[in-house]
């Protein structure tokens, strides 16, 4: 008789990725972190559903859904990583560049910010006038919740109460001291040093005396007292007009994102709409545009190609001299090449601004002995301030970068150049340079699409300036094409203009994008080398 022993099967190993095999700790984690993006999901998508904008609702929905399925799922491994980066990506750059690309075909800007809607209010509310001969009014200003209402005594003895978004209506409870209305329950009454210290916010309140706001709002000069007021701009919606009543002009629709007369003036704010291709042909079609727009773009090429052109050669050539073995105190040398690159960039700008000042600057005091060298303010000098600036930013990269790839060039080649007779030029010519091309030439494009959008240096040294006084815009000598779009856009003098603000943006992105496109393709010939 055989005795025949089974051992038992191994265990099935679990299957990884799912939930029922997750930690408990792991799992609550989980199921707690899905639970709040799927509640901000459901937030955000009602307001964008209540703002019309039901296909980013439903873009919002659906991302939602898909992230829930490969985290609860069990496998899906990669895409379990892949999906936060993804969302990073589309958040942080791809939705800012569609954006960016969507205002550069709109009027976005000083004027046309917000709906049509909304201007149709402002200018309801901006064109009020206070009529004459109406009654002062007794008033005491209120607060809840952060918002100021009007506690209004009536003449003929009652209270009403009302706020700017809401007319005004009758307050039964509330309480009277010497015949006057002094306080509502729920609601703090301000006292003199609080209305004092709010007092541009009491001043600039329009509470309506009834929804239809053609019957009306008071205003308030000092908050004890209340004056009727009523529009001289009278809002028709059927024919979707203002009518100024002291003049009778009747201002339209211009189609432009704003209401104009028979004659062109319009009324302001307006609204922001579509205007396609207009904001491109103002850049190159107007010449109080145009003009600026090319010198700036000249000066940009020039800036970031002398900036990479300069960096590289006094990075190669220091990395070379450190190179040699034989020089004494080789490693103290390295590091004091490399200290402006350990400071930060807008911080040594500001420093080099102090040491360039005209006046009081420790080059023209100390080094130039008290003379007056307009470094900053002469449109040339202060070109050339900032390309001796942004060298001095940029050479110590480029060492470290050159120093590591001479380190890797094996020394074979070298000494065979040298057997053949070649002298320390011909060996750096035809030796090692293109076989440092070899791993900076990628470098070199990606450096000069920086310098291409370099604002740091440029904005902490000058500001762009100095101003040029010729043009329209306001652009000054130094200006790139990235300090244009941000004085465009946020410009304090010429007020914001981020529709043409993106369109230089986009003319940006699409320079660069050429150049490093043309530049990487050139640079195929160097893989043959290597």
């Amino acid at each position: 008789m055989s005795l025949t022993i089974s051992r038992p099967a191994p265990p099935a190993a679990p299957r990884r990725g799912g939930l029922e095999h997750s930690r408990p700790a792991v799992l609550l984690a989980k199921i707690a972190a899905l639970a709040v993006l799927d509640a901000l999901v459901v937030y955000a998508s009602i307001v964008l559903a209540l703002d019309g904008r039901w296909p980013v609702a439903a873009l919002a929905v659906l991302g939602a859904v898909a992230v829930n399925i490969v985290y609860l799922r069990p496998g899906m491994l990669p895409a379990k990583y892949l999906v936060p980066g993804t969302v990073f990506l589309l958040v942080f750059q791809v939705y800012v560049i569609v954006f960016s690309a969507y205002i550069a075909f709109t009027n976005y800007g000083d004027g046309h910010v917000g709906s049509k809607q909304d201007a149709i209010a402002v200018i309801e509310s901006k064109s009020v006038t206070r009529v004459e001969g109406s009654p002062a009014l007794d008033i005491v200003v209120l607060e809840r919740a952060g918002d100021l209402w009007f506690l209004v005594t009536d003449p003929d003895g009652s209270a009403s109460l009302g706020t700017v978004d809401t007319p005004l209506r009758a307050a039964p409870d509330a309480t009277f001291d010497q015949g006057r209305a002094v306080g509502v329950p729920g609601y703090a009454t301000l006292g003199f040093a609080e209305m004092l210290a709010d007092q541009q916010r009491i001043a600039a309140m329009s509470v309506p005396l009834d929804e239809n706001l053609d019957e009306g709002v008071l205003r308030t000069p000092d908050g004890s007292q209340a004056y009727l007021y009523t529009s001289t701009m009278t809002y028709d919606e059927a024919t979707d007009t203002f009518v100024d009543t002291a003049t009778g002009v009747v201002y339209s629709d211009s189609g432009r994102g704003s209401f104009a007369a028979p004659d062109g003036a319009e009324i302001m704010p307006g609204w922001k709409v579509n205007v396609g291709l207009e904001n491109f042909a103002r850049a190159f079609g107007e010449q109080s545009i145009r003009g600026p727009l090319l010198s700036v773009l000249v000066w940009t090429f020039v800036f970031a190609g002398v900036t990479v052109a300069g960096t590289f050669a006094i990075g190669v050539f220091l990395a070379i001299v450190l190179d040699e073995p034989r020089l004494r105190f080789r490693r103290t040398f390295r590091v004091l090449v490399i200290l402006p690159y350990a400071f930060p960039a807008f911080l040594s700008a500001l420093i080099w601004g102090g040491l360039l000042n005209s006046q009081f600057g420790f080059i023209n005091q100390v080094l130039l002995g008290g003379a007056a060298v307009p470094w900053l303010t002469d449109p040339l000098l202060a070109k050339v301030s900032i390309l001796v600036v942004n060298l001095w930013l940029g050479y110590p990269y480029m060492f470290l970068v050159a120093t590591g790839a001479l380190q890797s060039i094996p020394n074979e080649y070298v000494e065979a150049a040298r057997v053949d007779g070649a002298n320390a030029w011909t060996v750096f010519r035809a030796v090692k340079l293109p076989l440092l091309m070899v791993s900076m030439a990628p470098l070199l494009i990606a450096a000069f699409a920086f310098n291409f959008n370099n604002f740091n240096v440029i904005y902490m040294l000058t500001e762009g300036g100095p101003q040029d006084i010729s043009s329209e815009m306001n652009v000054g000598a130094t200006d790139i094409l990235i300090t244009l779009v941000y004085k465009v856009a946020f410009g304090e003098t010429s007020g914001r203009d981020y529709g043409l603000a993106s369109a230089f943006a986009i003319i940006v992105f699409v320079l660069v994008g050429l150049i490093s496109v043309i530049s990487f393709r050139r640079t195929r010939a160097l893989e043959d080398i290597h």
